[in-house]
């Protein structure tokens, strides 16, 4: 099914519903996910649900409002990647500025993306396993390789939909579990009543905030939903849909697949609260470790191991999605060419940047992960918004908004944080739409 460059990058427009939903609910939904929600949910308390309509608003405005449109548009235009709707309709010189900044955006953030992914699979086998932290990584990477090399678009979304329920098994078994040995509803009331004082903030669902930072923190967390709008990864999954008839459904499987498992996580982190105290115990890498900590103290051996699994399926289902998307970028955007073998070799040099980056700034990594969310959604995000909408767009403004989003979530991310980070999850997108407006309207 990969035999074609079209088949390699999209799958030759063939995906069904199930597959297209649980394939974009794992990609975009590494470790965070899993390990993330829990360990914000464990440290900051009740302020952390936020995230869950945080991201879901944005994953709303993509299933409702983008999906039906992208997936007609590309279909009849025969597109390949989301780059080719942005440089949509633009004269040949500014199209060719698009491709290749796009490709970069796109490069520079998924290398670093990429690299966390690896980075925190070796280090699940390592702290589990006691393996050699650059083996347990080289090993990673040669096995997402491996199928994302062979079989390209096709294998990367069916092992992600089978990731999606290792990693919905995982969000249902063990906040389960840890609700019946908390004391379920009682219990954890019962826990939280002596401890409020103690823990200002905590059992509070603003933490504590009063005001503009309490303002401030809310639209941080809703800006989380700018970045679904413009991440490559995940709407090429719409674009490769077989029918416009096939998206009713879909949505519905990924919007309860997210509802499910950010819940479940944020469940989890705060019944661990309640049997584990405010320091994570022994063993545990922070409070993310939170996760692996519950499983063994609660469940078997053999249901621990399957949610370890679920933990790498949600590592590995973010890393292919990405190669692949970033491979397809350095093609499209700076080779300009449809060479599938060209196609393999642009994946192995990206894994290879990121295997390196993993290898030698280990520490700097996780950090970055949020940003190229933020950045990518506010470079491309508007865009796409503003090109389904069919607004009238000079060229001058897709390339200054393409700049400003990306830009601006680079400069406020160097700067110290605001509430609920508003500054750079909110701003560059806002930004950036609002020159795509400014030049809507010269055109009238």
């Amino acid at each position: 099914r990969a035999g074609t460059h079209e088949g390699y990058f999209i799958g030759n427009r063939g995906l069904g519903p199930w597959v297209a939903a649980l394939s974009y609910a794992a990609g975009s939904s590494s470790a965070w996910s899993i390990l993330g929600v829990s360990g914000v949910a464990f440290s900051q308390g009740l302020s952390a649900w936020w995230i869950i309509p945080g991201t879901l608003s944005g994953h709303l405005v993509v299933w409702f409002y983008i999906a039906p449109r992208l997936q007609a548009i590309s279909r009849s235009q025969r597109w390949v990647t989301l780059t080719d709707l942005l440089a949509h309709g633009l004269q040949p010189h500014m199209a060719a500025r698009v491709y290749r900044l796009s490709a970069v955006v796109i490069l520079f953030c998924f290398v670093f993306y990429i690299a966390a992914q690896f980075q925190g699979a070796a280090g699940t086998f390592t702290a589990l396993f006691q393996v050699d932290f650059t083996a347990a990584l080289l090993l990673g990477v040669a096995v997402v390789l491996a199928y994302t090399l062979w079989g390209g678009f096709w294998a990367v979304s069916i092992t992600d939909a089978l990731q999606a329920g290792l990693m919905w098994l995982a969000a249902l078994l063990l906040p389960l579990a840890a609700w019946q040995a908390a004391g379920g509803y009682s219990g954890i009331a019962a826990a939280a009543a002596p401890a409020a004082a103690a823990e200002a903030g905590y059992w509070l669902l603003l933490g504590g905030e009063t005001g503009w930072f309490a303002a401030g923190m809310l639209l941080g967390m809703f800006s989380v939903g700018f970045g679904p709008p413009g991440q490559p990864h995940l709407l090429n999954r719409i674009m490769a849909l077989g029918s416009a008839r096939h998206i009713r459904l879909a949505r519905t499987v990924a919007l309860v697949w997210f509802v499910m498992v950010l819940s479940g996580m944020f469940l989890l982190g705060v019944c661990a609260r309640v049997l584990l105290g405010a320091e994570p115990p022994p063993g545990a890498v922070g409070a993310e470790g939170v996760f692996f900590v519950m499983a063994e103290q609660l469940l078997p051996a053999v249901v621990t191991g399957v949610l370890v699994a679920a933990v790498l399926s949600a590592i590995m289902s973010t890393a292919d999605s990405q190669l692949l998307v970033a491979a397809a970028a350095i093609q499209h955007g700076l080779q300009r060419g449809s060479s599938r073998a060209n196609g393999r070799l642009a994946v192995l040099a990206v894994a290879a940047a990121a295997t390196l980056l993993a290898l030698f700034l280990p520490e700097s990594i996780f950090s970055r992960v949020l940003f190229a969310w933020q950045a990518l959604g506010a470079a491309f995000g508007p865009i796409v918004l503003a090109r389904l909408a069919r607004w009238p767009l000079p060229d001058w403004s897709v390339l200054a908004a393409l700049l400003a989003g990306f830009g601006l979530t680079v400069l406020f991310y160097s700067l110290p944080d605001g509430p609920g980070d508003l500054w750079e999850r909110g701003v560059p997108f806002v930004t950036a739409f609002v020159t795509l407006w400014l030049g809507r309207a010269s055109v009238r």
